[in-house]
């Protein structure tokens, strides 16, 4: 086997990584694009992915001013 290869994460094991509720997470995939993957009815990520997408603002709070001013 390839050692090199990322393994899938399940939306509970996320949620330690990151230290956030499932709400939380499943408001990021549904509003601000986190990078996610379903498989049947799991939610499957890539940790480099989500660790991208932290890093690149996707989580930040500044982006629930578009969220507030929808409401």
């Amino acid at each position: 086997m390839d050692e090199n290869i990322e393994k899938w994460s399940t939306l509970k094991e996320v949620q330690e990584y990151l230290g956030v509720g499932r709400e939380s997470i499943l408001q990021w995939i549904n509003k601000r694009n986190m990078p996610d993957y379903k498989a049947g009815r799991f939610w499957k990520f890539k940790l480099s992915e989500v660790d991208g997408w932290i890093r690149s603002g996707g989580a930040s709070d500044e982006n629930d001013t578009e969220d507030k001013e929808q409401a």
